[in-house]
């Protein structure tokens, strides 16, 4: 079995963008995180030859949830939102606004869209795998991708991206 940091320096970013997808900008490092501390825990547990990828994602998802549930538990109103964190690129540099843009895309999706897309084009896992995260058939969860990879493209073709 390979080192956990490793593991970390392959699949880090990839588990990054899924949390990212899946709950926006700002709670993506917390729950990236989460997901890697909980991997740590397990890690000496995997099965030899486990698909690692498809592993932390699937933890990431999890995690995920837990951060969907407490958001919706209570929310709590302030005055003026805080500044959104700054990335550390300058603000007129043209890919951190694309980067936002598709955040902010992908952040509009219907949830299942999100999150079928998510898992499976920006995670990796197959649709039978993304099937049994989010609920439903291969099929259904091939479907909910595609017509959200159709609504990015779209957006981005009505903002002339």
């Amino acid at each position: 079995m390979e080192p956990f940091e490793r593991v970390v320096e392959q699949h880090g970013e990839t588990v990054l963008r899924v949390c990212r997808a899946l709950l926006g900008e700002h709670a993506a490092e917390d729950a990236w995180s989460e997901t890697f501390l909980a991997a740590l825990t397990a890690y000496p547990r995997l099965r030899p030859g486990s698909d690692v990828r498809g592993w932390l994602v699937t933890i990431a998802h999890r995690k995920a949830v837990d951060v969907l549930r407490a958001r919706a538990r209570g929310a709590v109103p302030v005055a003026d939102p805080p500044e959104p964190a700054t990335s550390g690129e300058h603000p007129g540099d043209g890919r951190s606004q694309q980067r936002d843009q598709v955040w902010r895309a992908v952040a509009a999706l219907p949830p299942k869209q999100r999150q079928c897309v998510a898992y499976h084009h920006v995670g990796g896992l197959p649709y039978d795998e993304v099937a049994a995260l989010v609920g439903g058939t291969p099929a259904a969860a091939r479907r909910a991708a595609a017509d959200g990879i159709a609504a990015l493209r779209r957006t981005w073709t009505e903002e002339e991206f």
